[in-house]
């Protein structure tokens, strides 16, 4: 692919993933107490649904390291690809978080620190008080079953034009499980920027949102490789 096509799919992933974490933290932080978790699950699936669909053609849609390092580990992906690919959706993460921000401070009963911005955490900062350990295995085991749809959704032998909506519907599913553990992150990028904006205890615990959702994603894509050969 020319330097020029490289540009637009690396740019993709930024819109991609910041539609993401915009729509998704922004559905918890402004229409949380409207739509309970239920339709936080949905609006995180539905993100990825409507973005498969936009920018699928044109970079994959990813719009989350543990993909792209699944990917890679499974053959499917370069190394130079997958680094571009990590740092852009870290940067529309970022963006997005500030965003969401900007936005909700203009409510007067908004706080950053009471309120938040959706990041993801655990023990004090867990939703329901889940401990690290819970916090870590629920992360590693949701990635791996998101990963595991993915390789399968995208797959020469599945049916076409349905992958967006599959992996769409198991990011619902995986969080209609994980929100009241972690506030379930399996992607790392997603974790990132509403941890840079908030600090304190969402930077501190930021580790856990980057390490088990890149080590679910890896077994993954071994498991995948097993099952597909």
């Amino acid at each position: 692919m020319s330097s020029a096509g490289n540009v637009k799919k690396y740019f993709a992933e930024l819109i991609g993933t910041f539609v993401l974490v915009l729509m998704g933290c922004g559905s918890a932080v402004l229409a949380g107490r409207f739509i309970g978790f239920v339709g936080i699950s949905f609006a995180f699936g539905l993100s990825v649904v409507a973005m498969a669909y936009a920018i699928g053609g044109i970079s994959g849609c990813h719009i989350n390291p543990a993909i792209s390092v699944s990917m890679f580990a499974a053959g499917k992906m370069n190394a130079k690809d997958t680094v571009f690919y990590v740092v852009m959706q870290c940067v529309g993460s970022t963006l997005a978080a500030a965003l969401l921000f900007l936005v909700a401070s203009g409510s007067p009963g908004y706080s950053l620190a009471v309120n938040g911005l959706g990041q993801n955490g655990y023990g004090l900062a867990s939703p329901a008080g889940f401990s690290v350990t819970s916090g870590f295995i629920a992360e590693v085991v949701l990635t791996f079953v998101f990963l595991i749809v993915v390789h399968g959704s995208t797959s020469e032998k599945a049916p076409k034009g349905f992958a967006g909506l599959s992996i769409g519907l198991s990011l619902v599913l995986i969080h209609l499980v994980g929100i009241p553990i972690t506030g379930t992150s399996v992607n790392p990028a997603r974790s990132l920027g509403p941890a840079l904006i908030v600090g304190g205890i969402a930077l501190e615990q930021l580790w856990l949102f980057w390490v088990a959702p890149i080590i679910g994603g890896i077994i993954a894509a071994f498991v995948w490789r097993y099952l597909a050969d």
